[in-house]
């Protein structure tokens, strides 16, 4: 059974950072195209970032282009997502999810993606 595990959320002022990271076990990590998606009280679950399994392909919500970052490291099962000159907008729940029957291309709709985490929440303070 596949399980991720999402760490590094937290309380940061505006214009901060932040660094997100997301344990998957129980299958092959590798495999998987990996996202970051957001969900902010009384709003749909929004794309942020995806990587493909090979880590060569990365893709962006438009909202966080040009501040955030995905990357992998396959050695280790970790997704991460490196946010910069955050802003309150950016305040939410977010999750990290594995598509573990990919295309060939990162997909950007939730429905595409079988495993989810928790959630780790981000409150940027203006």
């Amino acid at each position: 059974q596949v399980q991720l595990v999402e760490s590094g959320g937290g309380l940061v002022q505006a214009g901060g950072s932040l660094r997100l990271s997301c344990a998957a076990s129980g299958g092959i990590f590798s495999r998987w195209h990996m996202a970051w998606f957001r969900q902010a009280p009384g709003k749909e679950r929004e794309f942020v970032a995806g990587i493909s399994r090979s880590t060569v392909s990365t893709y962006y919500g438009d909202s966080v282009k040009g501040r955030f970052t995905i990357s992998r490291d396959n050695s280790k099962n970790t997704v991460y997502v490196e946010m910069n000159s955050l802003k309150p907008e950016d305040t939410a729940v977010y999750y990290c999810a594995a598509d573990l029957t990919p295309f060939s291309v990162v997909q950007r709709s939730a429905n595409e993606y079988e495993s989810w985490g928790q959630g780790t929440q981000v409150t940027v303070s203006s």
